[in-house]
């Protein structure tokens, strides 16, 4: 059994393939029960975010998981191959040190990711697919994340998404000040974007959600009015922009609805962030006159343009992380040869046992102490001694050469008559 990381990203992946494979929330657990009841399948835990779909697991093939992954969501077992990574053992402890970071994200130094991390591992063990292995690596994985984001800068003078959005929207309104703001959904990114643009002082604020108590309680906490998602045929005219990321598996803002809403505005410019993967609004409607539609890979290019004030602080952390992957290596590595320690302990013992009984037997039926020890040592040398010799009898010559070293080896032969033992 090995461990691998299998997934797409931002970086392999374009939108319209990522939000094929993504996960809801409630999906995840029935996903990894599926998965883990496949033989070459140990463990399991699956990351969703925006921008990745990413399997990690300890098995014995990864190629059976590509193809599970495009049965699950019902595509062709081919499409995905293109866009597809796995990473072997040392790559995977890597990764999942730098996704965690925030140095795999589109964002460099994103915190949301982390938080999203640890709800991967509490899915997996609400599943029960979280066994020794992977638990260990998602700890060392946590740790390592916290220390990066402690000791270096790499998360200082971050862009995210929210604050991308927000560029974008300036560059289409002379100021936010006055435009008219509607937020669809109620969940962690759309929080995060109100606090940005809120910080403009748009005109008014609006949240829609698909819950009219879940989008109330944001909406309080905002000063904003609420209405529901049934209500966006009749409302979206009354809003400059909109910024939407709800957990819809389908678009919710169609072409259709947004030609109408062109027409209600007189041609006033409407700006659209979509933060959704998958997308809440059809990709299409970016090609109609008055609507500045921009996903979440459009927002890519804004959110580099620090990435150069922070060479030293990746540099720092990608140090920071290639130590610690030697550190958990070590431990992963010392985790294969305990069935052979184990094994080897048992059978000595069971050893150490037969003799002991039998010499037990000999005290009891009146033979003296010296005899019996000298018994016990002579029987147990042998028998330890066993194994070894018949192996040697029984090998080859190229075979009886390696056994020999390794021998050699084990209990240090070679070593001077007057070395101190």
């Amino acid at each position: 059994m090995s461990l691998y990381t299998l997934g797409l990203n931002h970086t392999t992946a374009p939108l319209e393939v990522r939000e094929k494979v993504a996960f809801t929330q409630d999906a995840v657990t029935d996903a990894l029960r599926d998965l883990t009841a496949n033989k070459w399948v140990k463990e399991a835990a699956i990351l969703s975010t925006c921008n990745r779909t990413e399997v990690y697991f300890a098995g014995s093939d990864p190629r059976p998981v590509a193809d599970w992954l495009a049965g699950f969501h019902r595509l062709p077992q081919d499409m995905l191959a293109p866009y597809v990574y796995t990473l072997p053992r040392n790559e995977t402890v890597t990764h999942a040190f730098r996704v965690a970071s925030g140095l795999d994200s589109m964002v460099l130094g994103e915190p949301q990711i982390l938080g999203q991390m640890k709800q991967a591992v509490r899915s997996a063990e609400s599943a029960g697919s979280l066994g020794l292995v992977l638990n260990r690596l998602f700890q060392r994985t946590f740790a390592v994340a916290k220390d990066v984001r402690t000791n270096t800068d790499i998360g200082s003078a971050s862009i995210s998404m929210a604050a991308a959005a927000v560029k974008l929207a300036e560059r289409i309104f002379p100021t936010i000040e006055g435009q008219r703001l509607l937020l669809v959904g109620a969940g962690e990114m759309i929080e995060l974007a109100a606090s940005h643009f809120l910080a403009r002082k748009p005109r008014s604020v609006t949240v829609a959600n698909r819950t009219l108590e879940r989008g109330s309680k944001l909406a309080s906490r905002l000063g904003a009015g609420a209405i529901t998602l049934n209500e966006l045929p009749d409302r979206l005219h009354d809003f400059d922009i909109v910024v939407t990321c709800t957990a819809s598996t389908l678009p919710i803002i169609g072409k259709g609805l947004l030609e109408r809403v062109v027409k209600q505005r007189k041609h006033a410019p409407l700006f659209i962030a979509d933060l959704g993967v998958p997308r809440d609004v059809e990709g299409e409607a970016a090609d109609l006159d008055d609507v500045f539609l921009y996903s979440i890979d459009d927002l890519q290019g804004i959110v580099q343009e620090n990435l150069t004030i922070r060479r030293e602080a990746v540099a720092q952390a990608e140090q920071m992380i290639a130590d610690q992957t030697v550190h958990f290596l070590r431990w992963l590595e010392g985790r294969t040869v305990v069935p052979t320690i184990d094994a080897l302990s048992g059978y000595h013992d069971g050893l150490r046992a037969a003799e002991l009984e039998r010499a037990r037997r000999m005290l009891a039926a009146g033979t003296a102490p010296d005899q019996v020890l000298e018994a016990l040592a002579r029987s147990l040398s042998s028998k330890l001694l066993h194994a070894p010799l018949s192996a040697l009898n029984a090998a080859g010559e190229a075979e009886r050469a390696e056994l020999i070293a390794a021998l050699t080896r084990v209990y240090r032969l070679d070593r001077n008559q007057d070395e101190e033992p």
